[in-house]
């Protein structure tokens, strides 16, 4: 496998405080890597960094070998990275099909969109069911499918979630996770970002902790599990 992403001491502040902090992580292409750690860690903050939302004070993050840290949000996104914020944030007013729609805004090839717009449907029946309905009238569950579902629709090679199992029930943790592996198994790069460290662990190739805005240690998420470290701090064990 070869590195599509890597993040080098990435350094991110709002205004005079520093929510980053000398990250620095690999994400190879095939994995699914998850970023874990407690709340204000600044796992969010490096998403958006990575999307193009924000910019670095310090650090390098390379896609494909290339530095991206200068590039607008839209570029990024035609480069290959989608992100699937915390909170889902999807138009409420909007359908179902709408919302997939503008997750392929910068594509060109109609057919290519609605054939993966069909692939949506059937990753997640319930939304094929309901493609004209309004997102907002839908449970937290069905929101984060349709955030990622839209988030699938750019054809991204790396796939970035933010706590997709946040609010939700564990059946519909369950799903989400089966999803994330399934996706995986069809060829997307997967970086996930959290607070569920068990679940996460387990689906994961690779994981990170990070502590305080820093990387504090790695390893494959079988053996991170294993750690009497995270156990301690992330597993309540």
């Amino acid at each position: 496998m070869s590195a599509l992403l890597e993040v080098e001491g990435l350094s991110v502040a709002y205004g005079a405080i520093e929510a980053v902090r000398d990250i620095s992580f690999v994400v190879e292409e095939g994995q699914i890597v998850c970023l874990i750690g407690a709340n204000g860690a600044g796992k969010t903050t490096t998403l958006r960094t990575i999307s193009g939302l924000l910019r670095p004070r310090a650090g390098d993050i390379r896609f494909e070998g290339r530095s991206i840290v200068k590039e607008p949000a839209h570029v990024i996104l035609g480069r290959g990275v989608a992100h699937s914020p915390e909170g889902r944030r999807v138009f409420a007013r909007m359908s179902v099909e709408e919302n997939l729609l503008l997750g392929a805004y910068t594509r060109k090839d109609e057919s290519g969109v609605r054939a993966d717009i069909n692939r949506v449907y059937e990753l997640f029946p319930v939304l094929g069911e309901r493609r004209g309905q309004k997102a907002g009238l839908f449970s937290g569950g069905e929101q984060q499918m349709l955030a990622i579902g839209r988030a699938m629709m750019s054809k991204p090679r790396l796939l970035m979630l933010d706590e997709p199992s946040m609010g939700l029930s564990p059946i519909m943790t369950q799903l989400i996770f089966d999803t994330i592996k399934e996706l995986q198994q069809q060829g997307t790069t997967v970086l996930l970002v959290e607070q569920n460290a068990l679940a996460a662990l387990s689906l994961s190739d690779r994981g990170y902790v990070v502590d305080l805005g820093q990387t504090t240690f790695d390893g494959p998420g079988h053996d991170l599990l294993a750690d009497e470290r995270v156990r301690a701090a992330y597993l309540g064990q």
